[in-house]
């Protein structure tokens, strides 16, 4: 069963979220993103008859870790850095249970933001519920689990070092000028403030901040809070450069995932595809990002992440 996190009823309980559960049965999870498999699991007629609802609190109260495959590591990243490459290579390994920017995932972890009051132990038991409940073994066979998180999560990544603290994690990033060409061709949704409160990223005036700008301040929050944070231990850092080899040179050992020599080639055909548009074969678009990069782009990765790219990559030789 997938959960799916409701609308809420009202607040003056946090007590008051609702969960969905859907039909889903032993079908792999192999979508790019999780809103995928939703909507499929949505169009059943199974779901459309029927649909298995809760309280948070029950949800909380009945989850049944030992059900579940245990975390073999989460995915933070930059956005626009190869981590859905990550997650679909992942996600082809057998035994393996990918699940890739779960909606209900980012739900329990803005909890605290929506009920300033909500207590800590409460928030972690929310998060080790919601976690489980993406890892129950559906054909017996699962070894392993990996979640790729929303880029936004690595403000919440001390939340996940205290509710999984011996779950390794790794950070994808990539050359700032290339995830900022990236973003002006398409905005993802944490880069408009409409979506994603600019709270969030501690910026309290929009109204005269260029996009190229305000682009570069959330992605500068973003790595900030691994480099803060970076000391906590578990992590990896991988720039977008070493893909996709570094699956398994460094991230498969990292996260204590083993495969054959038969899945390692299943793996290697998924890279040759483009990881959001599968039916195209991949191209790699470094060269024309820093060609379409304008003057104004450049000037702004300069002044508002280079710093932090640096540190990322000193941090990523050995240095400190």
């Amino acid at each position: 069963m997938n959960g799916l996190i409701r609308t809420l009823l009202g607040w003056l309980g946090f007590w008051l979220v609702l969960v969905d559960h859907l039909g889903h049965g032993a079908t792999p999870l192999t979508a790019s993103f999780f809103e995928q498999s939703i909507r499929d699991a949505l169009n059943r007629p199974f779901n459309r008859l029927f649909r298995y609802r809760m309280t948070l609190k029950d949800f909380v109260e009945h989850a049944d870790v030992n059900e579940s495959v245990a975390p073999s590591g989460f995915i933070f990243h930059m956005s626009r850095c190869g981590s859905t490459l990550v997650s679909q290579m992942l996600a082809a390994l057998p035994h393996t249970i990918a699940i890739s920017e779960a909606a209900p995932i980012d739900a329990i972890v803005q909890l605290s933001r929506t009920w300033s009051q909500f207590p800590i132990e409460q928030h972690v038991k929310c998060l080790s519920a919601i976690v489980a409940a993406y890892s129950r073994r559906r054909s017996g066979g699962e070894r392993h689990f990996v979640v790729k998180l929303d880029s936004w999560h690595t403000l919440a990544l001390s939340l996940f070092r205290r509710a999984f603290p011996s779950v390794p994690w790794l950070f994808l990033y990539r050359e700032p000028i290339e995830v900022l060409v990236s973003q002006m061709r398409q905005r993802g949704a944490q880069m408009v403030a409409e979506l994603v409160s600019p709270s969030l990223y501690g910026i309290d005036d929009t109204g005269d901040i260029r996009a190229e700008d305000y682009c570069a301040r959330v992605l500068n929050k973003i790595c900030a809070s691994i480099i803060d944070n970076y000391g906590e231990g578990g992590g990896l850092l991988v720039n977008y450069r070493e893909l996709p080899g570094a699956i398994g040179t460094r991230i498969l050992p990292h996260f204590g995932v083993t495969y054959s020599d038969d899945e390692r080639e299943v793996v290697d055909r998924v890279a040759r595809y483009d990881a959001k548009a599968p039916s195209f074969e991949f191209a790699d678009d470094t060269a024309s990002k820093q060609h379409e990069a304008t003057d104004m782009v450049r000037a702004t990765a300069e002044r508002q992440l280079s710093d932090v790219y640096r540190r990322l990559e000193d941090l990523r030789a050995g240095g400190t």
